[in-house]
């Protein structure tokens, strides 16, 4: 299968590129390279066939490429990723997140792609509820303008397949970690926590620390991404473990799994930031045929055990 695959050479995008990779398909990359990395595709261009484009998906390249290319499924994880920057900058976020994936819809109208595959948010969609883990029925309000850009993108896409028989899934993943994860961004509490911890540093944690979340395996993660090529037509589905962790449980595993026996610091709470956070995996086993197979305790240390052997 002909797959192309927007945002590909960044931590989730690169691993959903391997993943299709593994399974002999043809696969083409866009990214900017503005938070991806084209050393995160070197494994899997050594393997097979993946082709890399560096532009933005706002560029009118987007519709050039897809004519050229003319892929059968996109898999759309090229994002503006930070809830913290979506407060500070919602004009920022609405130009990458909303335009940028009504540039990616109209290049799949005029290419005759069969479907698209695209990555939502199993946390911002929702906001705060009453019960965990959350279901995709749950009707929520979203609490920063990156959760209100992705709900805006779901109904997008069922417009474009409303309106041009596109199809789609959209895949609203829980806080997805794993090795090669940037530590320099605001939402990727794993890395940021391994990177300090290998280097003898203390990490901050945000708020009272009680603040859960819902940790997914990136392996486990990218093999939902590739079960949605040809499945769960026209459907929201979670990808979590409908465990809830506390960040403070969470230091606790990731100093003890690093060797650190050190304090960390504290800070205030971020602006955005969700108090709770777990989805119900239920929905992608009925449709997907997925579940996540990775524990927390052997991601972590296979996370931390990357971190230290890449620490610099």
């Amino acid at each position: 299968m002909r797959t192309l695959v927007t945002g590909g050479a960044g931590f989730v995008g690169s691993a959903v590129v391997e993943a299709l990779n593994a399974q002999g398909h043809e696969v083409y990359v866009v990214d900017d390279l503005s938070t991806g990395k084209l050393s995160n595709l070197a494994d899997a261009r050594k393997r097979g066939h993946v082709q890399f484009h560096r532009f933005d998906i706002r560029s009118d390249r987007i519709a050039e490429l897809f004519e050229q290319v003319k892929p059968e499924v996109v898999l759309n994880l090229a994002a503006q990723a930070s809830v913290p920057r979506s407060v500070a900058d919602p004009i920022h976020d609405a130009e990458v997140n909303t335009l940028g994936l009504l540039r990616v819809l109209d290049a799949c109208v005029k290419a005759d792609v069969r479907k698209v595959v695209h990555a939502s948010s199993g946390g911002t969609i929702y906001g705060a509820q009453r019960k965990y883990p959350i279901r995709e029925t749950a009707k929520g309000r979203p609490e920063s303008p990156y959760g209100i850009a992705k709900r805006a993108g779901e109904d997008y896409l069922r417009f474009y397949k409303d309106k041009h028989g596109l199809d789609f899934t959209s895949l609203a993943p829980a806080n997805i970690y794993g090795p090669r994860q940037d530590p320099h961004g605001e939402a990727c509490v794993v890395a940021i926590f391994a990177l300090k911890l290998v280097r003898g540093e203390q990490p901050t944690i945000y708020g009272t620390g009680e603040q859960t979340r819902d940790f997914v395996y990136v392996v486990d993660a990218a093999d939902a991404f590739v079960k949605a090529c040809d499945a769960a037509s026209g459907e929201t589905v979670n990808v979590g473990t409908g465990i809830e962790t506390s960040i403070n449980d969470l230091y606790e595993r990731m100093a003890d799994a690093a060797g650190f026996t050190g304090e960390p610091l504290r800070g205030p709470a971020r602006a955005g930031d969700l108090k709770r956070n777990a989805l119900d995996p239920a929905k992608a086993v009925d449709v997907l045929g997925w579940k996540p197979w990775t524990s927390l305790a052997e991601g972590l240390r296979s996370t931390v055990g990357w971190f230290q052997r890449n620490a610099d």
